[in-house]
């Protein structure tokens, strides 16, 4: 599935059974509750944090979460993603063609660190 087939599926669903997009500022409170809860899951696999009896590793579903809303939040503001995202390679790549290469933190060897 491409992005713009995503966008198209997303709007397609909040049509069909969502009623309409919750305003803007809903999804972007409801993109900001999703990123936390995919923190959760993260500071628990990957931190030094347990998880609690009854949570899982869910990390798929909640970048999935993520990702939905994302979507609403650009079909409601008219932003095609599968552009924006070119013109975003672009830009990073003209920017920072040279910067991670030549960054002597990323090239050395951790134990040097």
């Amino acid at each position: 599935m491409t992005i713009e087939e995503a966008q198209k599926e997303v709007d397609q669903w909040i049509n069909t059974y969502g009623v309409r997009y919750f305003n803007e500022l809903t999804n972007m409170t409801i993109l900001t509750e999703e990123v936390g809860e995919l923190a959760r899951v993260m500071a628990r696999k990957y931190g030094d944090q347990s998880f609690k009896e009854g949570e899982k590793d869910n990390i798929a579903d909640e970048l999935t979460d993520i990702l939905w809303v994302l979507l609403c939040i650009a079909n409601q503001t008219g932003v095609d993603l599968t552009k924006s995202f070119k013109d975003n390679l672009v830009k990073k790549t003209q920017r920072d063609n040279k910067r991670h290469i030549s960054n002597h933190k990323l090239n050395s060897n951790k134990d040097e660190q």
